[in-house]
C-alpha cells in the first residue's frame, strides 16, 4: 500500500514536471525565461525545456483593441495601437480634435519586459504628449495641409524616446483631425471665396486672351488688307501707265504714217483744207458745245476754192515744174514743225476776225 501511494506521487510529478518543463513556442513569438526570479533566456520558437520549480515564464502585458492582456509569450511582429482623439491647441490658439495611429515592433524582448512597467501604457502617453507638442507647434493652416510632415516629426520622437524599451515605432498615421465648428464654417467661406476668385480670375484670363487674339486677327486683316490695297493700286497705275503709254505712242505712230501719207501724196491745199474741216467737225461733237473757227476767213476762202474744183470748173494747168532730186522722207516731227509754221504764217497774212463764243439754247420745262 506505501509503495502503491510512492508510485503514485512519483507518477503526479512527473506528469506536473512534463506539463511545467515542456513548452512549444510558436512561430514569431518568443518567451522570457526567468530561473530563480532573475532573467536567465528568451525562449525561441519551437520545442523549449524548462526546469520545474525553478524556470518560469515572464508575462507581459500586452494591449489587445481596448484591453490590456497579461500573456507570457511576447509578439515580434509588428503591433498597431489605435488611440482615441485628445485636444490639442494649435499655435494660433485654436482647440481641436486629433486622433491617430501608431504601428510598433519589440525587437528586444529582455528590454520590454525590464526596462518599462506597462509597455502600452508608456507608449500611449508617450504618443498623447508628444502629439500635443508637435501640434502645438504649428498653425491650423499647417496641421490641417502638413500631415506627412506631423507623422514624421512625431515618428522621430517617439522612435528615440521608446529606443531604450527595446521598442521600434516604425509608423505614426494621424487618423482625423477635427476642428471647431465655427472654424469648419469659416473655412467652408473661404473654400467657397477662393474658388470664386480663381473662376473669376480664370474668366478675366481668358477675356484677355480672347481680345488680344482678335485685336491680333484685326491688326493682321488691316495688314492684309492694306497690302492688297497697295498693289491693287500699283498695278491700276502700271496699267495705267502702260495703257498712256501705248495711246501715246499710238498717237506717235498715227501722226507719223499721216506725215507720210501727206508727204509722200503731195498733199495739195484743198486736202489739207477738207482735213481742217473733218477736224472740227470731230471736236465739235458732242452736246452743248459749239466751235467757231479762229481762221474763219481763210476757212470761207478754202470752202469756195472747193466749190470750184467739185463744180467742174477747169482751173489752169500748173506751170510745169522742174525735175527735182528724190528727197529724204522727213521725220513725223519735222512734218509737225513744217506744219506749225504754215499755219502761224497764214494766221499772220489773214485778218483777225472776232470769236464768241455762242450759248446753246436753254433747255425747256417741258
Amino acid at each position: 500500500m506505501g509503495l502503491t501511494i510512492v508510485l503514485l506521487v512519483a507518477a503526479v510529478a512527473v506528469v506536473f514536471a512534463l506539463a511545467t518543463g515542456v513548452r512549444i513556442v510558436p512561430q514569431a513569438k518568443v518567451m522570457v525565461v526567468e530561473r530563480l526570479g532573475k532573467f536567465h533566456h528568451v525562449a525561441s520558437s519551437g520545442l523549449n525545456i524548462l526546469i520545474p520549480f525553478m524556470d518560469s515564464p515572464r508575462a507581459m502585458e500586452m494591449r489587445t483593441g481596448v484591453r490590456i492582456v497579461r500573456n507570457t509569450l511576447v509578439d515580434l511582429r509588428e503591433q498597431v495601437m489605435g488611440f482615441e482623439t485628445v485636444q490639442v491647441i494649435t499655435h494660433d490658439n485654436v482647440n481641436m480634435e486629433v486622433g491617430s495611429v501608431i504601428y510598433y515592433q519589440i525587437v528586444d524582448p529582455g528590454r520590454a519586459l525590464y526596462q518599462v512597467e506597462n509597455l502600452a501604457l508608456a507608449i500611449e502617453q508617450l504618443t498623447m504628449t508628444n502629439l500635443r507638442n508637435v501640434m502645438g507647434g504649428l498653425t491650423l493652416d499647417q496641421t490641417l495641409t502638413s500631415r506627412e510632415t506631423v507623422n514624421t516629426k512625431l515618428r522621430m520622437v517617439l522612435d528615440e524616446a521608446t529606443e531604450k524599451w527595446g521598442v521600434k515605432v516604425t509608423r505614426v498615421e494621424l487618423r482625423e483631425i477635427e476642428p471647431p465648428q465655427a472654424i469648419k464654417a469659416a473655412m467652408a467661406k473661404q473654400m467657397t471665396a477662393e474658388r470664386e476668385r480663381r473662376a473669376e480670375v480664370t474668366k478675366a484670363e481668358g477675356d484677355k486672351s480672347a481680345a488680344i487674339l482678335q485685336a491680333e486677327g484685326e491688326k493682321i486683316s488691316r495688314i492684309l488688307r492694306a497690302e492688297a490695297e497697295r498693289d491693287a493700286e500699283i498695278a491700276r497705275a502700271e496699267g495705267h501707265k502702260r495703257a498712256v503709254m501705248l495711246e501715246a505712242e499710238g498717237k506717235a505712230e498715227a501722226t507719223r504714217l499721216t506725215f507720210e501719207a501727206i508727204h509722200t501724196g503731195r498733199a495739195t491745199p484743198e486736202v489739207l483744207a477738207l482735213r481742217y474741216l473733218e477736224t472740227l467737225q470731230e471736236l465739235g461733237k458732242g452736246d452743248n458745245k459749239m466751235f467757231v473757227p479762229y481762221e474763219a476767213t481763210a476757212a470761207l476762202g478754202t470752202l469756195s476754192m472747193l466749190k470750184d474744183v467739185f463744180g467742174g470748173e477747169s482751173a489752169p494747168p500748173p506751170a510745169p515744174e522742174a525735175p527735182r532730186l528724190p528727197a529724204r522722207a522727213p521725220s513725223a516731227s519735222a512734218l509737225s514743225a513744217q506744219a506749225l509754221a504754215r499755219n502761224a504764217a497764214a494766221a499772220a497774212t489773214a485778218p483777225m476776225p472776232a470769236t464768241r463764243r455762242v450759248q446753246p439754247p436753254a433747255p425747256s420745262d417741258e
